[in-house]
């Protein structure tokens, strides 16, 4: 070979004597002449290898078509093809079916809801209040527990509890409510208990909703005194420190139902005079006040010395919206800010009042209630010109003052700012203080909507409720898109004639609402391969998307991205450049458009072009916008199949045969005695007339059952190879699928010598049909040449294996339906095998005609030998650890080649949800509760560093406040101990994608390496989507080729572009209603003189324990 002869020559050049440099250079470049002429000589012959493409093609299209059954079903399928119809599915038709039965179960949800609100206002009407009541209640903390003695713990108690299918296998009492209370509310306050006494009425209530809709989930009560009454009853489980820090009122559905949308400036003292403590407390203010915006909220964080400063100078003199990366981004920017200088406020009170002043005048912002939030340590200023300028007598922008420190000195000028301006006032002297003054601003702009009884249903954007605690464990177990949940929620006011003017919210009222449950009212079997359903909020936000992925992989863990529930449609529908489908929706339109998109499957490794057609329409009464996707020709082709029911149930009943476990073929979540049933036990009960009460998709199950009856003789045919017929090993798994979701499975192999133990078992989710996704080798195969099988490789957690699958189709009157697909899956052995059998030539092969290297092996070390697919992903190859890569990773050199010769084109596709690594600074600013007594001795520590400050700022309340050490602590160490970190935070990113172009059959070629030339030749295999690539092994080129690699690279954007981006204004539709004025409206309320002046008690306390922690040290 020349490989051997090459290197014979060079160990001859080494050997000789010493010479003259000229004759030397002469020898060398002789020599280098000769080399390169011996490397050039290796042709591989294309004829050759074109002959074993074909070779391979038949013997592996013969297997495969044998052992998957792929012909039998095909003839099956056209013999009834005279009994079968074929429909072109209506999209504008099926939108508003589904959307009405969208409507009519969300429907049913605030009509519960709205129960809940007049029971709840009903028992506060009659009750009177109790300042020395006594009244024992579950507190779901303590519940079944009991002390060392035996006894229950006061406010536990026996409360039984069962798991319980519904709520995800939960121990629940679903005859009983309990209270959740957060650690830092006493739970024997006054307050407290004459709340609690009054909302036991909804007991009777949350259990009658439950009967009259049984697919309901928790219904809840969330008090404005801080308690959380939840349906069914739970236990409770505390974090780890034995803390509860779950707040009702801090959730969405509470804020968004207690006020109307609302514009916010929060005005923030950074001079020198807030230094220390006074910062931390005021940053923590901010962060809480961000906390409570939302989606339909308009923000902007000022900072203002004896100058005004924009904490982000992009957003300057404008508003943006609140949604959770722009709440984000000002919290990081806040934690940023350092003090200097001497407060002016009143040039920062100017600056505040013309930006709301110029978003009210152009339409911009929410248009509905406008605020200004003042934190500072006091006001010295004269800045009454500047409300008689702005702000008085209409009084249109209410101003909040939050007075930081023990120092009162100007306590009454930062109360006068709050009463002359609507506002409410506040003093908030540790950190412990902030939550509950921060949340006084929320009653005091709901005055209106309760004062005018207006109870306005509110839906809030998707979350997801890690509260529970089986929700982690559903991160690995459904779609990621379909862990969120969106609320209904309503508030409850004081309905007493005496505190009318006072306009008081007694709570918020609520259900959730699983996405999950909502998408599944539009079934995937009508949507087909790649159809699907979304919806989206008012503001262009995600609710449901198959494509939304909330979570990521941090380590081993998946936790929720940081931006996850404000994912905007363009951004996942980003083929739509124009926006026209996202504005038509967003403005509650009905209509259809269609896209050429680029899609991808395979864990988004494989692309595709698709032609979409958008079908949408609003969801009435809510702020939602239904789409719907059906894919041009296969997708919007459906076909209808017609077999008695006796011969369709007893197919179906076959052990081989299973339905898609996650779609619902029969309603079993409505009789709490049919969710004992699975779905394919549920079906077959039904059409056997045992439980005529059940509510069944009669469509899809008339499909499900034909389907059963024409795939019947698959079961026979392959227990017929395995009695009389020798199965090769390797041959794994024969199995089919079709477009009702049955499935039917043939296992040659046992499970102990099967290489694919996983391959479609219950948690083989990408193979299986699934709730919002067809199985992989279903969606490649549809997409692929009808009769031609399409092989891929599959790499799960190290076990490698290979599958094929073909799509069997229906004719009728010129039309053509995918009915299914069917497949084999094999090990890489028994490829392998067949593959070097075929691939090399006899030593007696007779070279006569043959130019190039005879006889020609894949078995020599001169040789590298692939199987290639479609998409650049290695299926073969002599080392095992290369299947599965693309194989541009593996050889650049020549995919660079075939990338140049047109053979395989690069796709372009973009990722809007991408996490990428970014490294900054980082020191701690958590927000972990401790216990009081490890607050007590880290804090003594950190007092003897900061005796002095401790001494001036510090107040006992916070030492029993675990929060105001750790952030205390957080704020002193920002600046001393930082390390990089590399931590993970949205971005955008551009990848590659690959595609063979099958007009090109064959290519080779010679690729030039500095010191050798390499050649190549690959030829497709027909009848199928792979390639065979030989090229010459002894020719390193990768030190003028890279490697092709697949890696997302983010999409960096300049200063400017950034900037626009982060302040652009899409389109959005505003919520109906707005309450930000009653005349009625008792504005004297601002803020109680208790607030003013401290206790003298507290205040002689507090120095004395700073006293004897330093006298400890």
């Amino acid at each position: 070979m020349a490989g051997g002869r090459q290197g014979t020559r060079r160990q001859g050049t080494r050997s000789q004597g010493t010479r003259t440099l000229p004759g030397t250079l002469l020898r060398i470049l002789g020599l280098s002449c000769l080399w390169i002429t011996a490397q050039a000589q290796m042709k591989i012959p294309p004829e050759t290898v074109q002959q074993w493409a074909t070779v391979f093609s038949v013997q592996l299209r013969d297997l495969t078509t044998k052992y998957s059954g792929s012909l039998l079903l095909q003839k099956k399928l056209q013999d009834v093809e005279s009994i079968v119809r074929i429909v072109e599915l209506d999209g504008g038709e099926l939108v508003k079916d589904y959307s009405d039965q969208i409507e009519r179960m969300l429907g049913r949800k605030m009509k519960s809801v709205k129960r809940l609100a007049e029971s709840a206002e009903d028992a506060d009407l009659y009750h009177d209040y109790n300042a020395t009541m006594k009244f024992d209640y579950y507190n779901s903390m303590v519940i079944n527990s009991v002390d060392e003695d035996g006894n229950s713990l006061e406010l536990g108690g026996d409360f039984p509890l069962e798991e319980n299918e519904h709520f995800n296998k939960l121990l629940v009492n679903t005859l009983q409510s309990d209270i959740q209370v957060p650690t830092n509310v006493y739970n024997k306050d006054p307050n407290i208990l004459n709340a609690v006494y009054n909302s036991e009425a909804l007991n009777d209530v949350f259990i009658g909703n439950f009967q009259k809709d049984p697919t309901l989930t928790w219904q809840f009560f969330g008090s404005s005194t801080g308690f959380f009454r939840i349906y069914p009853g739970i236990k409770w489980t505390p974090d780890s420190n034995g803390v509860a820090a779950f707040d009702c009122r801090n959730r969405n559905w509470y804020i968004q139902a207690a006020t109307s949308p609302k514009d916010i400036i929060i005005m923030v003292d950074i001079s020198g005079s807030m230094k220390g403590l006074k910062m931390t407390i005021a940053k923590h203010t901010i962060n809480t006040i961000l906390d409570t915006l939302g989606e339909n909220d308009f923000v902007n964080v000022i900072a203002y010395t004896d100058y005004v400063r924009y904490v982000e100078p992009c957003f300057k003199g404008t508003l943006v919206q609140a949604d959770l990366d722009n709440r984000e981004h000002f919290k990081q920017l806040v934690d940023e800010l350092h003090v200097k200088g001497e407060a002016k406020i009143k040039n920062a009170m100017k600056e505040s009042f013309k930006i709301l002043n110029e978003a009210r005048a152009s339409g911009r912002g929410s248009m509905c209630n406008q605020a200004i939030m003042l934190i500072t340590d006091g006001a010295m200023e004269d800045f009454e010109s500047v409300f008689e300028e702005f702000n008085w007598p209409e009084r249109r922008v209410r101003v909040f003052t939050y007075l930081i420190g023990r120092e009162m000195t100007f306590a009454q000028n930062t109360k006068w700012i709050a009463c002359n301006n609507k506002g409410f006032y506040t003093h908030i002297s540790t950190l412990a203080d902030v939550q509950e003054n921060v949340m006084e601003y929320l009653h005091v702009l709901s005055r209106p909507m309760v004062i005018n009884h207006d109870h306005d249903i509110i839906w809030t954007e998707a979350y997801m409720d890690t509260v529970l605690p089986s929700t982690k464990e559903l991160f690995t177990t459904k779609a990621q898109s379909l862990l969120l949940m969106t609320s209904v929620a309503m508030p409850v006011f004081s309905k007493k004639k005496e505190t009318l003017s006072h306009g008081i919210l007694l709570g918020v009222v609520g259900t959730d609402i699983p996405l999950m449950e909502v998408m599944k009212l539009a079934p995937r079997y009508m949507l087909g391969a790649h159809g699907y359903a979304f919806l989206i909020t008012n503001n262009g936000y995600i609710l449901a998307h198959p494509d939304l992925r909330p979570l990521y992989k941090d380590g081993k863990k998946l936790k929720p991205k940081p931006n996850y529930n404000s994912v905007d449609l363009s951004e996942v529908e980003w083929e739509d450049t124009q926006e026209k489908l996202r504005t038509s929706m967003v403005r509650g339109e009905t209509g259809f458009i269609r896209q050429s998109i680029r899609a991808s499957v395979d864990k988004k490794k494989r692309p595709l072009f698709l032609v979409n057609d958008y079908f949408y329409t609003n969801i009435d009464e809510t702020p939602f916008s239904f789409g719907m996707v059906l894919t041009r020709g296969h997708g919007r082709l459906m076909f209808i199949g017609n077999v008695s029911v006796e011969e369709g149930l007893h197919d179906l009943t076959s052990p081989d045969l299973s339905i898609a476990t996650e779609w619902t073929y029969c309603e079993t979540n409505i009789d709490p005695s049919h969710r004992r049933y699975s779905q394919l036990q549920a079906a077959i009960r039904y059409l056997l007339g045992l439980e005529p009460d059940l509510e069944c998709d009669e469509v899809l199950l008339q499909q499900t059952l034909f389907d059963a009856a024409v795939t019947a003789p698959l079961e026979a045919y392959w227990n017929a190879l395995m009695l009389n017929d020798r199965v090769e090993p390797g041959l794994e798994t024969a199995f089919l699928g079709t477009r009702a979701g049955l499935t039917r499975i043939m296992r040659y192999a046992g499970v102990e010598t099967r290489v694919a133990k996983r391959f479609l078992t219950a948690v083989d989710k990408e193979n299986l049909f699934t709730v919002d996704h067809f199985p992989l080798w279903y969606r490649l195969a549809v997409e692929n040449t009808p009769g031609s099988f399409y092989y891929y490789p599959v790499n799960d957690k190290g076990v490698k294996y290979v599958i094929a699958a073909t799509a069997v189709t229906v004719s009728s009157e010129g039309k053509m339906a995918m009915a299914g697909a069917i497949g084999l899956q094999m090990s890489l052995d028994f490829l392998e095998k067949l593959f070097w059998a075929v691939a090399k030539q006899p030593s007696d092969t007779d070279c006569s005609a043959i130019e190039g290297v005879c006889p020609l092996s894949c078995e020599s070390a001169d040789l590298n030998c692939f199987l290639v697919d479609n998409n650049g992903f290695v299926v073969l190859s002599k080392e095992r650890s290369e299947v599965g890569r693309f194989f541009g990773e593996v050889d650049g050199s020549v995919m660079a080649s075939l990338i140049k010769m047109g053979m395989f084109k690069k796709v372009s596709l973009f990722d809007y949800q991408a996490m990428c690594k970014n490294i900054h600074h980082h020191a701690s600013s958590g927000r972990r509760l401790l216990s009081p007594l490890s607050s007590l001795a880290a804090l003594t520590r950190w007092i003897f560093s900061n005796a002095l400050t401790f001494l001036l700022d510090f107040s006992l309340w916070g030492l029993w406040h675990p929060d105001y050490y750790v952030d205390a602590k957080a704020g002193y160490h920002a600046s001393h101990k930082q390390k990089k970190v590399d931590v993970l935070q949205p971005c955008d990113t551009q990848y590659p994608g690959f595609m063979y172009d099958s007009s090109v059959r064959e290519a080779n070629n010679l690729i030039k390496c500095g010191r050798c030339q390499k050649m190549f030749v690959v030829q497709q295999v027909p009848d199928s989507n792979l390639l065979m690539v030989v090229s010459q092994a002894d020719c390193d080129c990768s030190r003028q080729y890279e490697s092709i690699l697949l890696d997302a690279k983010e999409i960096k954007y300049n200063a400017t572009v950034k900037c626009n981006r982060m302040k652009s204004q899409k389109v959005r539709r505003r919520p109906e209603s707005c309450h930000a004025y009653h005349p009625k409206e008792d504005a004297k309320e601002c803020g109680g003189a208790a607030a003013i002046f401290p206790s003298l008690c507290v205040s002689a306390s507090s120095l004395l324990a700073s006293l004897l922690l330093c006298h400890w040290m």
